[in-house]
């Protein structure tokens, strides 16, 4: 029971701190939500950041797994293509953590501290394996604008309202199109 609760309340405050922000959500409403005290929430968290730590875990954890991956990979198409198509996976699974960033940016890394000079680290690492061996500064740029492709999937909910594009129309639209900006050809998408 423990687990499912402290899942409803990851939930519910990832909702709040995506709608409202991380400032201006209390730990009393996010209680309030969940039908608990502020003290049995307490019980589960010790803290407003120790929540806003277990709601962007998977987050970090799914950047250090891809980052940890790619020491071990080959820089060809077919491998590069595994590593977008790893990368929109975390994006996907974890969109609703984008709105956390994109509204408290500052307040967040504040909070997060050291995770967030290891986050910027690992999209650092990242973009440097997917400009390949030996890059020239157009290969970086390259690498740098196909992340931000892969990070349309993050803001698409703001554009669409009425479930115009699916999860796997997303998913191969963008794959296709960061590999088109790396300029290299591999094997289609999965999807």
């Amino acid at each position: 029971m423990d687990g499912d609760t402290r899942d409803t309340i990851r939930a519910v405050a990832l909702e709040l701190f995506s709608d409202k922000g991380f400032e201006k959500t209390s730990l009393r409403e996010i209680a309030e939500r969940v039908g608990l005290t502020k003290a049995s929430l307490y019980y589960h968290y010790s803290s407003k950041q120790s929540l806003l730590l277990a709601v962007v875990d998977p987050v970090i954890t799914g950047w250090r797994r891809i980052v940890d991956d790619t020491a071990r990979l080959e820089h060809t198409p077919d491998t590069v293509r595994q590593v977008v198509d790893q990368c929109l996976d975390v994006f996907l699974r974890n969109r609703s953590v984008a709105g956390i960033f994109q509204r408290d940016a500052a307040g967040v890394a504040v909070v997060l501290g050291t995770l967030w000079d290891d986050m910027v680290d690992l999209g650092k690492r990242l973009v440097a394996w997917l400009a390949g061996p030996s890059p020239t500064s157009a290969d970086r740029l390259r690498a740098v604008a196909a992340m931000e492709v892969l990070g349309a999937v993050l803001s698409s909910a703001t554009y669409q309202d009425d479930g115009e594009f699916t999860e796997e129309e997303m998913r191969a639209v963008l794959s296709q199109a960061a590999m088109d900006v790396l300029r290299l050809t591999a094997t289609p998408s999965r999807c």
